[in-house]
């Protein structure tokens, strides 16, 4: 979490031993061991109790999601159907009545290619401070 080291801790150590002093280090370490152990479980216990009172709102989510779309399901395939009366026929049938995008070749056509290239062109000749 606070992602301290080896040697950082070595540090810390040092200086606490320093501060505290031998006959007191010892129950400062322990009290801040207690007090990181209570601060674990008080996180373990938020998130067990967060999850206890999801689940069951998150499972009649699901349950209700499931049953929508099984009714949706079933109404759009029988709405699509009437719709579509060429639902089911052959892919290989053209059915677009729009132009496709090929050239003659037929490979797809270039949007760049178009008759005039100049529209968008830069001058890339011009030096600045040259007049225009």
């Amino acid at each position: 979490m606070f992602d301290i080291g080896f040697w950082e801790l070595v540090i810390l150590f040092g200086l606490g031993l320093m501060v505290l002093g031998p006959e007191r280090m010892p129950k400062v370490a322990a009290k801040l061991g207690r007090w990181a152990g209570q601060a674990r479980q008080m996180a373990r216990s938020l998130s067990q109790q967060l999850r206890d009172e999801i689940e069951p709102v998150e499972t009649s989510i699901r349950s209700a999601d499931q049953a929508m779309r099984k009714n949706m399901g079933e109404e759009f395939d029988k709405d699509f159907s009437k719709r579509r009366p060429d639902v089911g026929e052959d892919i290989g049938q053209e059915t677009s009545t729009q132009p496709d995008d090929q050239g003659d070749s037929g490979e797809p056509a270039d949007p760049d290619s178009s008759t005039d290239k100049n529209q968008h062109a830069v001058d890339t000749s011009a030096k600045p401070g040259d007049p225009a």
